[in-house]
């Protein structure tokens, strides 16, 4: 299964982003991809944290869903959409939700990010918790590709990778696959994205795609970027640096059932999950 992880610059204004984001979608489809995945926040990345506020939508309607689901339909893709506000019952909060929608425009699955990203070096200060509500559950959906498997796909987001134990919940309940969508700052992102993506493929013997925003802002933020995709023996496969564009890879199911066999570490655990 062709995959393409979307690496992104989003701006302020929301239609901007869902043109950026259409024209890539675009030319995923166009390269072969079944699977496109897009950043978190690619369709907003706001002046203020606030931002997000005024964009949220009810689930099932809203603007960015729409475009999501007429995207998916128009390219006959499977998308999963980054990251989108979607209302709580607090008016001052949203969940940062994953969505992943069929070729036939419906939902499939969607997925509230669980961490919470905080931090705070002096110079830069991130703290997610002033307007995004936590989720609470693990997600996962089933996607039939062209060639007959049927893939298992777990949902996290960002902040979530620093957090083993979600993954291994995922993995347990037969993922194979885990899309890590993020904004990753370049501080902690030169630090830690590539170790931990990798970390998560080889803890889990699953693929790993993590799509990325990319560059710097039009609200002055530097996001990291080095969107990639990491195979299950936790080898980077393929990566983008910096930059809107499409990381592209043919995820192959019997390299995970592969390294699985050789290294059956999965079935060897001792200690129960907390």
């Amino acid at each position: 299964m062709k995959v393409a992880a979307i690496q992104m610059v989003s701006a302020i204004a929301r239609e901007a982003n869902l043109a950026r984001a259409h024209d890539l979608l675009a030319e995923a489809a166009a390269a072969g991809a079944e699977l496109a995945v897009l950043p978190e926040y690619f369709c907003v990345m706001g002046a203020k944290d606030t931002d997000k506020l005024a964009l949220r939508e009810r689930p099932g309607d809203g603007a960015v869903q729409g475009f999501l689901a007429d995207a998916a339909r128009e390219f006959g893709l499977w998308i999963v959409g980054g990251t989108l506000p979607i209302e709580t019952a607090d008016d001052g909060h949203v969940f940062n939700s994953s969505l992943a929608y069929a070729p036939d425009g419906s939902c499939v699955a969607r997925y509230d990010k669980i961490h919470l990203f905080f931090f705070d070096n002096g110079r830069e200060h991130y703290d997610e918790r002033r307007v995004v509500a936590r989720g609470s559950e693990p997600v996962s959906f089933e996607l039939p590709s062209r060639d007959g498997h049927r893939w298992r796909i777990g949902l996290s987001v960002c902040y979530d990778l620093r957090f083993p134990e979600l993954y291994r919940a995922l993995s347990q309940g037969g993922a194979e696959l885990l899309l890590v969508p993020s904004a990753f700052t370049h501080t902690t992102g030169a630090a830690h994205w590539e170790v931990l993506l990798r970390a998560r493929a080889i803890e889990n013997l699953a693929w790993v795609v993590a799509p990325a925003q990319g560059g710097t802002h039009e609200n002055g933020r530097q996001t990291w970027g080095q969107s990639m995709i990491v195979d299950p023996w936790g080898t980077v496969v393929a990566q983008r640096a910096q930059d809107e564009g499409l990381v592209l890879f043919e995820l192959d199911a019997t390299r995970t059932a592969a390294a699985r066999a050789q290294l059956p570490a999965l079935s060897h655990r001792v200690l129960p999950a907390a």
